[in-house]
């Protein structure tokens, strides 16, 4: 009786399933009339609120849906019986090779080897098909390197906001709910000036282009506009601090080591009496910054609305309205006249005053919870972050939807994107602060333990790349400033 060879059997094996699996799917599709027929009537017997006709577009659509799935079910299963039916061809072929008397041991070793070609194959078609998925999620933060080099305490209330100056001497600026703004030394960490004017929370400070001048925004409903002269003192040598990649450290202990009091510092000299007050608001001052040039300001407000104001006559130039909650940021282009209002109705408004004669504003609805900042780029590009867990990345040019999406686990507060490597950092209200380029790509995440990093909600982030130390800073309701050193390499940041 003549018997049947390994690789006709397997051929004709696969045969009959495929012969099968249509059979299957003629069966699927045969029966899909008399099913939507069902379902209807079961729907029109049930109890509902919904229109009968949407009801049954919902199930038109649900069915689809499962059609879909059902289809790739049944060619994963086609191709699991593929691979079974190449697994055993290889296994037959392993057994013959064993019982042959002429080179046995040469012929093991090709059957092994052919196995495992067969094995890495479908293990390299894995991977490829899956890489799409994973890409931006892969940990590629192991070549980049963030060193926690500071921390800047001294207030007695949780930060707000910081910024570092543009002029030199170069120091870091920090508003707080404790009613007062800080200036810092950068390098020893040692307070230099305090600022105590305000008579409510001092929610964001920004410093004058050229000139040693500070714009701080605060509870009481007004902004200041106050000058300030330090004297930076001799830098003392880093501490040692083990340089520590950029990775999801786990969260040792959730102990607050920032619920006990701290003492502010005694010797830190003050300033009580502003050069400018700035009163038109009805709210809150919630942002202020400045216009190119130094010349004018524009504040945010609680009361919906922003105001331009002219700095050397503290009047009233514009008051920018049409926001239908309260404003939560604004912020100003470094080279043009353009400001960007971000606010609670889910939108943020871009004001164009480069041509004197016509202000022009766009709206921009991106968001599907509170926008809490949106900043320019140094090219043409405007970056929002929302309390709906996502940041976006706009082009000036075209505006009507964004080109890139970031996705967080957790609300994001104040970003900032660096000038030379275009770096967006979200501090976000879990304690965290992640990195990402303008395309979206997760770069890092700075280290955060029970030893080091922020213990509650950060609320802002500041690059300065001119500082060799540090040149990022981040602020939170931990009432403390950290300054940080960030190493992304270029390779890294093409990927």
């Amino acid at each position: 009786m003549p018997v049947e060879s390994g690789s006709s059997a397997a051929a004709r094996q696969a045969k009959q399933k495929r012969k099968s699996h249509s059979l299957s799917i003629r069966r699927t599709n045969s029966t899909e009339q008399d099913r939507s027929g069902l379902q209807r009537d079961m729907v029109e017997g049930q109890d509902s609120k919904l229109p009968l006709s949407l009801r049954s577009n919902l199930l038109d659509l649900f069915s689809q849906i499962e059609r879909e799935f059902e289809n790739l079910y049944i060619e994963n299963l086609e191709l699991r019986r593929e691979i079974e039916t190449l697994n055993d061809r290889l296994t037959a072929e392993g057994q013959t090779f064993e019982g042959a008397d002429l080179a046995k041991g040469a012929l093991k070793t090709k059957a092994s080897h052919s196995t495992s070609q067969l094995s890495q194959k479908l293990k390299t078609t894995y991977k490829a098909s899956t890489s799409k998925i994973v890409s931006s999620f892969k940990a590629t933060t192991s070549r980049a390197v963030c060193q926690l080099v500071r921390e800047y305490v001294g207030h007695r209330d949780g930060i707000w906001d910081l910024s570092i100056t543009r002029t030199q001497p170069m120091v870091l600026g920090t508003a707080s709910a404790d009613h007062s703004a800080m200036l810092w030394s950068i390098e020893t960490g040692k307070c230099l000036l305090k600022y105590m004017g305000h008579q409510g929370s001092v929610n964001s400070i920004k410093f004058h282009p050229t000139e040693q001048m500070a714009l701080t925004a605060s509870g009481d409903q007004t902004a200041h506009i106050w000058r300030y002269m330090v004297q930076l003192p001799t830098p003392q040598p880093v501490a040692d601090i083990s340089q520590t990649p950029c990775e999801d450290d786990v969260d040792f202990s959730d102990k607050d080591e920032a619920d006990c009091e701290v003492e502010g510092p005694n010797d830190c000299p003050s300033i009580r009496v502003a050069t400018t007050t700035l009163r038109s608001h009805q709210g809150v001052v919630i942002a202020a910054d400045w216009l190119v040039g130094g010349k004018q300001v524009v504040t945010a407000s609680w009361d919906r609305a922003a105001n331009l104001y002219d700095v050397e006559t503290s009047e009233l130039v514009h008051s920018l309205t049409g926001h239908d909650q309260e404003l939560t940021h604004c912020c100003t282009h470094p080279t043009q006249r353009l400001v960007v209002t971000s606010s609670r109705d889910t939108t943020f408004r871009l004001w164009d005053f480069r041509d004197p004669s016509i202000h022009s504003v766009n709206v921009f609805q991106g968001h599907t919870d509170t926008v809490t900042s949106a900043v320019f780029t140094v090219g043409d590009n405007v970056v929002s972050g929302s309390d709906d867990r996502t940041v976006k990345v706009w082009d000036l040019k075209n505006m009507r939807s964004p080109i890139a999406t970031i996705r967080t686990d957790s609300a994001v507060n104040r970003i900032s994107v660096s000038v030379n490597q275009k770096i967006i950092a979200l501090p976000h209200d879990n304690r965290q602060v992640r990195l990402f380029d303008m395309s979206g790509v997760r770069l890092a995440r700075l280290p955060r333990s029970n030893r080091q990093g922020h213990r509650r909600m950060v609320c802002c982030s500041s690059w300065c790349e001119e500082n060799s130390t540090c040149n990022l800073f981040t602020c939170g309701f931990d009432r403390q400033a950290i300054g940080w050193n960030i190493n992304i390499p270029v390779l890294l940041q093409e990927k």
